[in-house]
């Protein structure tokens, strides 16, 4: 088998990096490439590139791994399709994730009012036992702000999730954002493997606990 659920008392060391699946969630070209690319790259973006990209076609994902609290962690983290076209596609990934980023832009009202139904997706694909995080993003265009910081922290409020108004232009609770998910996934436990397959990577697959 490819994974091993981990029990209480296991600790991080000497032990292969616990496996951990993340998807990005929200309408098309609110950031989340940009906030990915952030967040996995070192150095993004190189001084003078631009920091906006063509809407992801399709899945895209990339794989960070930490040190969290001493113990290593894989995060294999999806970039999904925001567009409508590529609804069933992005939302048959829900499946087996542990958290979710669920992303609005601060400067698209449309875009925040889809929330809801992006919520109501993920429960229904991945239950609702899942960790989900909010971010309100392009905090760094204030000027073309159509959606109040407030109405983001009250709608987060009510799903019970954190809240962060990021920008992947300027930095800002990029960071901060996933470390407050993988602590919240962690401290779950119940759904996280190690990833052992370090070797013959085409030759099997990695499962969750929670996957169907």
């Amino acid at each position: 088998m490819a994974g091993l659920r981990l029990g209480h008392g296991d600790g991080g060391v000497g032990k292969p990096p616990l496996l951990v699946k993340i998807v990005m969630a929200g309408e098309s070209c609110v950031g989340k490439t940009s906030i990915v690319r952030r967040y996995t790259e070192p150095g993004w973006p190189p001084a003078g590139a631009p920091t906006s990209y063509l809407a992801t076609i399709g899945i895209d994902f990339k794989v960070k791994a930490i040190t969290f609290n001493g113990t290593r962690v894989k995060l294999q983290i999806w970039d999904t399709a925001g567009q409508e076209r590529f609804h069933t596609l992005s939302t048959s990934y829900f499946r087996g994730a542990q958290g979710f980023v669920l992303v609005y832009d601060i400067t698209n009202l449309d875009s925040f009012q889809s929330i809801t139904t992006w919520m109501k997706d993920i429960y229904e694909k991945a239950g609702d036992e899942v960790d989900v995080i909010l971010l309100g993003n392009k905090c760094d265009k204030e000027s073309e702000r159509v959606v109040p910081k407030q109405k983001g922290e009250k709608l987060a409020w009510e799903h019970g999730i954190p809240f962060f108004e990021t920008s992947a232009k300027d930095n800002v609770n990029i960071e901060d954002a996933f470390s407050v998910l993988t602590e919240e996934i962690l401290e779950k436990k119940s759904c996280v493997i190690y990833d052992l397959d370090v070797v013959a990577l085409n030759e099997s697959k990695k499962r969750s606990c929670c996957a169907l």
